[in-house]
């Protein structure tokens, strides 16, 4: 593998505290401090003039379909829509069919991965059985497999009992658990946030006590049973604030925020159309700036996708009954940078820390820095490029995407993997 020398960048590293305009260099696939005069005679040269050199993505949240929904997505598909993205690093949900709740599952995604994966994914692991909520899963033997947390995902575990049992085995096995907060009782045939939006087009709404009962419950349960719990995909006020309590006494907790969260509101479901459909829903404007000032201040740790894919039968019904999700990682930097920097004036670098630092160290990835010796993972994005999003010329299996046809800004132009370019202009290299 040849070396690679990319000058004349903005390198914003965060993890070193480094936000200057200078060179990077990676040689057998690590960041190294320099090359030699002979090395540097032989490398390619990436000339990054105008843009940003920042570490790969790392994205704590997807769902790639394999095995069982590959019409959707595969891990093929969905690593080179990540590598599109500026990810080099992704964590996989365990809600595919079946489920991830053995190891003889976690080691057939782990063979996938290996043979198909573009960039670095990642396997978490179900806390229960079936991902059904009534009996724990063999979270020992999920750890041995190679899982990096364990999640129910969508099926968020109903019975106080069986969480705190969960925690207390997460804790045991120095796993973080990480948890979808929902309250199904509250939420049966709900479709959308409730409020004077569902009212106005006759949908069931979807209450945000439906998540804060839960965000509190595990704020209780942390507490007690002293184990990491991340709660996945904020999209309540309330919730925001119970948060920022809980962080102020120390409980084990974090957070993350979407960036579909941070952008719309439920007036976009005005139209009916179910490609703003997705679980939690979208809510008010009042929570949407709730969101925001919690990533400002800490409360939210980091920005993570929840990329769900669906193809175009599924979602073209009614908005009943229509699946709940969109994608994201293809958009999910021009998203971020548009609302928090540009509209909310956060700095680019808090941002990319968002994206990388921050994700990397709540699971233990090795992943998120450009020091000397780090994995050369590396993103390279125009801040500034203006483009059209054509979800279906992207590189997802499935084109369910708010932003489709839309006008952003700010495109990633190079991803690089351990050294090797994955990603560059517009084509995966992998």
């Amino acid at each position: 593998m040849p070396s690679l020398w990319i000058s004349n960048a903005r390198v914003i590293d965060p993890a070193s505290k480094r936000d200057a305009v200078g060179d990077l260099f990676i040689s057998n696939g690590k960041i190294v401090a320099s090359l030699s005069s002979a090395e540097k005679k032989k490398a390619k040269k990436i000339d990054a003039k105008g843009l940003v050199a920042c570490p790969g993505l790392v994205d704590i949240h997807v769902h790639f379909r394999e095995p069982g929904q590959m019409h959707k997505e595969t891990i093929e598909t969905g690593s080179r829509a990540a590598a599109a993205g500026g990810f080099t690093s992704v964590v996989c949900m365990p809600n595919t069919a079946p489920v991830a709740d053995t190891a003889g599952t976690i080691q057939q995604i782990k063979d996938a991965i290996a043979r198909t994966a573009c960039i670095k994914v990642y396997q978490t692991g179900c806390i229960t059985v079936g991902m059904k909520g009534q009996a724990l899963a063999p979270i020992g033997s999920l750890k041995r497999a190679g899982v990096i947390a364990i999640t129910d995902d969508g099926d968020c575990v109903q019975s106080n009992d069986l969480m705190r049992r969960a925690c207390e085995y997460a804790k045991m096995f120095d796993l973080p658990l990480m948890d979808h907060c929902q309250d199904h009782s509250m939420t049966v045939g709900a479709v959308m946030n409730e409020g004077v939006v569902s009212t106005r087009l006759g949908l069931k709404g979807w209450p945000n006590a439906a998540e804060d009962i839960i965000v509190s419950r595990n704020v209780i349960l942390a507490t007690y049973t002293g184990a990491h719990i991340h709660m996945q995909h904020i999209s309540s006020k309330a919730s925001v604030e119970l948060l920022r309590r809980a962080k102020a006494r120390g409980v084990s907790v974090t957070a993350e925020a979407t960036p579909h969260h941070i952008a719309l509101t439920d007036e976009a479901c005005g139209t009916y159309d179910t490609h703003f459909k997705m679980n939690p829903p979208l809510r008010t404007e009042e929570d949407r700036i709730a969101i925001i000032e919690g990533l400002r201040d800490g409360t939210l740790d980091i920005l993570a996708t929840d990329h769900a894919p669906h193809t175009d039968y599924e979602k073209d019904k009614e908005f009943d009954y229509a699946p709940n999700g969109i994608l994201g990682l293809e958009t999910a930097l021009a998203v971020s940078l548009e609302i928090l920097v540009r509209k909310n004036k956060f700095k680019l670098a808090t941002v990319v820390d968002l994206f990388t630092r921050k994700p990397a160290q709540l699971l233990k990835l090795e992943a998120g820095t450009l020091a000397d010796g780090a994995p050369a993972d590396v993103c390279l994005f125009d801040p500034n490029e203006k483009w059209v999003y054509d979800a279906k010329a992207g590189f997802s299996k499935s084109s369910n995407s708010p932003w489709h046809g839309q006008e952003l800004r700010g495109r990633v132009k190079t991803t690089i993997v351990d050294g090797k370019v994955v990603f560059n202009n517009g084509k995966i290299s992998a």
